[in-house]
């Protein structure tokens, strides 16, 4: 019972004599598919190569500083004993449940040695040039496995897919969806669960899987999981594949009972936390409707490809990193007549396969547009199926123009499908010269190009040289003014440079995390705010500062009590992830309402009396 499908013209792939003599062309082909891949990577994360631990994503350097925390802290759990799934070191005195966030377990652990080394934002951009390029080579060595004869075949799906314009989107600082490699290994997994006899080892293999792509990208397990359900569903509904279905049917029940098994027992704890721990939610903060994938979109192109920086890039996702479809015109009618020529081409077994793989397409376009019509940015009240399904558990906690992402996978695969039929049919010139025009037409415009970076503001000596031990007990608290959220993130990125560098722990109040708080139940960005924290930030944003009172000041030590904090610290070079702050008026702000501060190292810094 196939997840994914077969050849649609012609026999699925099998091992032959003929196979093993053309080893030497398939390395050749490896070696060219790594090449792509790795350079490819390279190229789009270039900006960030000039100065690894210097620069930061333009557009997402709050979330990339919440990645750098994570793998900072990741480490720091991992030698320290520390339970990775929650941490009091954040959001003081409720801490932060990091199981309902993208807490990247396994990729903190991984490559804790490396962020013990080089430093947190170096080992993130590690992990995301490898996230690129495995994502290619993932989907290449699936497609050239296991789905397709012809290796070029191969090799322009997975380029295609693994450079979509969603994953290079998501490239500006998500080590989650970045990571497009988990579909086709997951995919992988489900396969070999149809070998016959090999329910235990495959059933077990899948469920370590499933235990790893739900610590990087939950939501894009979720993504996978519901793809290859409504794949399943439509293929074995087809009369030409009934009987092989029944066939393949208990030796996979089987499998995806250990998988169950396997994956419920690897992570029962985190489940536990996700779905009934302290300072959970149910929901996201983000509005379903602004985060559904405008109509419009998929015939748009993306900011960073070729025809973005030409000028034919669009504005319709809610921010950069969500461009999940913008697949262009061309390549929407490009995919249309592969879809028709590979149809006809099919016998009737066949096109169970290929009507699964449109039927799949569908439902997740429609699914991404959300609870109502967007179209050209115009809202309208015509409801769409989402609106029925945003309520439900699971799905109330993802995003609905991702489902988008599940779309370019499935058009890389017909993509494919189609070389490789071509190329074993005769054709003529002006055949084979149409062919490669339309396919040159739809994927060059969409050749990503670098992402925008920016210098970042450098951490103050006072955080580097370890200066702050001499002010703070060991698990003490450090108030960073403004403090911090995904607008302000630099206490963020001081308690990351202290974890990794094995200078101690300090704790802060606040931080950039998904808690509750949210209306009707559901989570926020941060902690809900209080007096204190909401006043500077607003001095921060605007540089005014409005006249202080006695009970602006009373509630500041109300504040402080509450977060148990032993210093407040103010660094001149702050740093803000979407405007420029006002340190100045910060300063005179914070002054009216601690008193007069002390100049240590390059901060300003007020100590905060025990009692």
């Amino acid at each position: 019972m196939p997840l994914s499908p077969p050849a649609l013209a012609g026999p699925t792939p099998q091992p032959s004599p003929a196979a093993a003599s053309d080893r030497p062309g398939r390395r050749r082909a490896d070696l060219i598919a790594v090449v792509i891949a790795v350079a490819g990577a390279l190229w789009v994360t270039s900006g960030l190569w000039l100065d690894p631990n210097g620069r930061a994503i333009t557009v997402n350097a709050s979330d990339q500083a919440l990645f750098e925390w994570l793998l900072a802290y990741g480490g720091h759990a991992l030698s320290h004993g520390q339970n990775p799934f929650f941490t009091d070191l954040m959001n003081v005195p409720d801490g932060v449940n990091l199981a309902v966030n993208t807490s990247i377990t396994v990729y903190a652990v991984v490559f804790a040695p490396l962020t013990w080394l080089v430093g947190p934002p170096a080992t993130f951009l590690v992990i995301l040039t490898l996230n690129l390029a495995g994502s290619v080579l993932a989907w290449y060595w699936l497609l050239s496995r296991h789905l397709v004869r012809s290796t070029p075949a191969a090799l322009l799906g997975g380029v295609f897919i693994g450079f979509a314009p969603g994953i290079v989107a998501h490239a500006n600082a998500h080590l989650n969806w970045s990571a497009g490699w988990i579909a086709p290994v997951l995919v992988w997994g489900v396969l070999r669960l149809r070998r016959p006899g090999h329910w235990l080892p495959g059933g077990i293999l899948l469920g370590v899987l499933v235990a790893v792509a739900f610590s990087i990208a939950a939501e894009g397990l979720f993504f996978t999981a519901l793809a290859c359900g409504v794949f399943l569903g439509t293929w074995t509904a087809h009369r030409s594949r009934r009987a092989e279905a029944r066939a393949a049917l208990p030796d996979f029940l089987r499998g995806l009972g250990v998988t169950a098994v396997v994956a419920f027992a690897l992570l029962a704890y985190p489940l536990w936390l996700h779905f009934m721990g302290p300072q959970g939610f149910h929901g996201t903060g983000f509005d379903p409707v602004i985060h559904a994938e405008d109509i419009a979109a998929y015939g748009a192109y993306p900011q960073r490809t070729l025809a973005g920086e030409a000028g034919l890039g669009t504005s319709l996702a809610p921010n950069p990193t969500e461009e999940n479809s913008f697949l262009g015109l061309p390549l929407l009618i490009l995919t249309v007549v592969c879809f028709t020529v590979l149809w006809r081409r099919a016998d009737p077994a066949r096109r169970a396969t290929l009507r699964a793989l449109g039927v799949t397409a569908l439902v997740f376009t429609v699914l991404s547009w959300g609870p109502r019509v967007k179209i050209f940015e115009v809202r309208t009240d015509v409801p769409l199926p989402y609106a029925l399904l945003g309520h439900l558990p699971v799905f109330n906690a993802a995003l609905p123009s991702r489902l988008a992402l599940v779309v370019a996978p499935l058009v890389g695969l017909l993509l494919a499908h189609t070389v490789d039929a071509l190329r074993t049919r005769p054709l003529s010139r002006r055949a084979r010269y149409g062919w490669f025009a339309g396919f040159a037409v739809a994927l060059l415009p969409l050749v990503p190009i670098p992402l925008l970076t920016v210098q970042r503001e450098p951490l103050p000596e006072f955080i580097t040289s370890g200066t702050w031990r001499q002010y703070v007990s060991p698990g003490g608290v450090l108030t960073p003014v403004p403090l911090t959220i995904d607008l302000t993130p630099d206490g963020q990125r001081w308690q990351a440079y202290a974890l990794a560098h094995r200078q101690g722990e300090f704790a802060i109040p606040s931080g950039f995390f998904l808690g509750p708080g949210g209306p009707d139940g559901r989570g926020r960005i941060g902690p809900v705010p209080r007096p204190t924290d909401a006043l500077l930030a607003e001095v921060a944003k605007t540089g005014n500062v409005p006249t202080i009172t006695d009970a602006d000041r009373a509630a500041a030590r109300a504040d402080l009590r509450y977060w148990r904090a032993e210093v407040v610290v103010l660094d001149p070079q702050m740093h803000g992830t979407k405007f420029r702050l006002h340190p100045e008026a910060v300063l005179d702000a914070t002054t009216q309402l601690l008193g007069p501060p002390e100049k240590v190292s390059d901060v300003w810094l007020w100590r905060v009396p025990t009692t």
